[in-house]
């Protein structure tokens, strides 16, 4: 067809090119939009801002294209095409998104250093607030404090207020101005405390509080976190728990104990309990009280293991949990009981993480056979071989490339009993960007070539696409050109979507 935006010449000789070929003749407006997710946005790291609006205007789905049109508009400020960003902005037709385009450009442009503009395109925003906080957190970072200070005064939205005051504060934190930030995050618990929205607000001064943490301000810190428990004492709904917890770790942090036990004494829930008996496990290891940090996380497990289903408000969170829990068991050397947790994990994902990182855990602990029993113990084959991936990534920091690239060369090997060409792509990328990494980019192309083959066998259209555009990653990072063999597989890949 004449409209159609890549052509077979420009596909064959670019991997990325054939995935958004194959992406923009996808017939299904769900699966064209999932595609395109994958593309453009590579295609937006390439700086390729037209073609990348074009594609993006392809997609039926009115909020799939708005998002990727809005990511494109905020590509062209960087690439200080102004113009472009607001005509792409402009031709969004919902309001609530076109006016979200418009504010992610301003706060854009307003990073960039240009105040005036921001301040143009923000005039055509109802509610202008967080462009303004962009413009103060600008003004601080080229050193003009007050000039920050004003802008930031002037905002009538607290919470905007909040978000420039922990920017500033953040950032002059990181360049040893922890007293300047120490005014700043002062400023942020006043403004915090004006905010109506009372979990807004807990969160807020939760955040304010590790701030302080880090300009090395407990005193002011516990302040802030006892400032946030009462606020979350008041709380009647189920992120009350969920409150206390953060400010109990947070007290901890603050190194506070005796406050941060009397918050934990007001929690019910039995996985915000453990989550903040973990936090304290850590805090008492970091410490050197050893002992101490032990039992405290076997409290924690033991509370957790004792929660009754009907009693847990969230599955998934305490799922993940136990996997923390396992891989903390591990960091303080308690292999064997860490794996034992770990298997108990029910979500499949979450217990693959955890073995995962267990893995690593003891391959920096220089427990190589420990660690690929662990790895075994993953029921999924092309887990095991991402699991493998990550424990091949450790060992090159402990001993060098040629360690790293015997394990790669193993889950080459390894992919090739993986049943699913989905899956097998994601294997075959990942260990072609870890042979990048080393430093290999024969084997990278090597490995690149077989993923085309396993490509062409995906049936799902976006599937295909979203698979040879992770694959494309190899390509351009590497810098490797395309040959005859690539493009004929490209080709193989192409001849699947109609011409």
């Amino acid at each position: 067809m004449s409209d159609r935006l890549i052509s077979r010449d420009d596909a064959e000789a670019d991997p990325l090119a054939a995935a958004a070929f194959v992406a923009e003749r996808i017939e299904s407006r769900d699966g064209r939009a999932e595609a395109m997710n994958a593309v453009v946005p590579r295609l937006l790291a390439r700086g390729n801002v037209d073609l990348a609006a074009a594609l993006s205007d392809t997609i039926d789905d009115p909020y799939s294209r708005n998002r990727l049109l809005i990511m494109v508009a905020e590509r062209c400020v960087d690439l200080n095409d102004d113009d472009y960003a607001r005509q792409l902005a402009d031709a969004i037709e919902d309001d609530a998104m076109r006016s979200q385009a418009l504010e992610n450009v301003a706060i854009r442009t307003a990073a960039r250093g240009d105040s005036e503009a921001a301040r143009e395109i923000a005039s055509e925003i109802v509610h202008p607030d967080y462009v303004e906080a962009a413009i103060a957190a600008r003004a601080a970072a080229d050193g003009d404090t007050a000039t920050a200070t004003a802008t930031i005064a002037a905002i009538e939205f607290s919470g905007a207020k909040v978000a420039a005051y922990q920017e500033i504060a953040s950032s002059v934190i990181g360049n040893d101005r922890a007293a300047l930030a120490v005014a700043f995050l002062q400023d942020a618990v006043v403004a915090a405390a004006e905010t109506e929205h009372e979990e807004e607000k807990i969160r807020s001064l939760c955040n304010i509080g590790t701030l302080f943490v880090d300009a090395g301000r407990n005193d002011l810190a516990a302040e802030t976190f006892l400032r946030a428990r009462e606020f979350a004492e008041q709380l009647d709904n189920v992120h009350r728990d969920n409150f206390l917890s953060s400010c109990a770790v947070g007290l901890i942090h603050s190194e506070h104990l005796e406050e941060a036990e009397a918050t934990m004494d007001l929690i019910s829930d039995k996985t915000q309990m453990a989550s903040a008996m973990l936090g304290l496990a850590r805090d008492e290891w970091r410490r050197n009280e050893k002992e101490a940090a032990f039992e405290t996380l076997d409290e924690a497990y033991e509370i957790l293991r004792s929660q009754h289903e009907k009693e847990t408000r969230d599955s998934r969170a305490r799922n993940a949990l136990i996997g923390a829990i396992a891989v903390q068991y591990a960091g303080f050397g308690k292999t064997e009981k860490a794996v034992i947790i770990a298997e108990e994990v029910l979500d499949l994902e979450d217990q693959v993480s955890a073995l995962s990182q267990i893995a690593r855990i003891l391959i920096v602990q220089k427990e190589d056979d420990l660690s690929r029993a662990t790895i075994a113990k993953i029921p999924d084959e092309a887990s095991r071989c991402l699991a493998t991936i990550g424990v091949s990534n450790e060992l090159r920091k402990r001993e060098g490339n040629d360690a790293a690239t015997a394990v790669l060369d193993e889950v080459f090997q390894m992919s090739n009993a993986i049943d699913r060409p989905v899956a097998k792509s994601q294997v075959l990328s990942e260990t072609a960007k870890s042979f990048l990494l080393g430093d290999l980019p024969e084997k990278a192309r090597q490995v690149s070539l077989a993923n085309f083959e396993v490509i062409a066998t995906i049936r799902d259209e976006s599937k295909r696409g979203e698979s040879l555009a992770a694959a494309s990653e190899i390509y351009e990072s590497g810098k490797l050109e395309i040959g005859d063999q690539a493009e004929a597989a490209l080709l193989e890949i192409m001849k699947k979507s109609p011409f």
